[in-house]
């Protein structure tokens, strides 16, 4: 499993709520929900970084 690196994140209280509604209805965290908006993203835009080999 790859190493996950913590960084800060400042959203407005509006937002922030939006966002722990959204995980509480899909049963997530808060930062595994950000995780899977910010992988869907990724993967959807075509920038999702290349597996290596070794780590499938």
């Amino acid at each position: 499993m790859s190493k996950k690196k913590a960084f800060a994140l400042r959203l407005d209280e509006a937002t922030l709520n939006a966002v722990e509604k959204w995980a509480a209805d899909e049963f997530r965290s808060v930062n595994g929900q950000l995780e899977w908006v910010i992988y869907e993203a990724l993967k959807k835009s075509g920038r999702l970084p290349k597996k290596h080999p070794s780590e499938e």
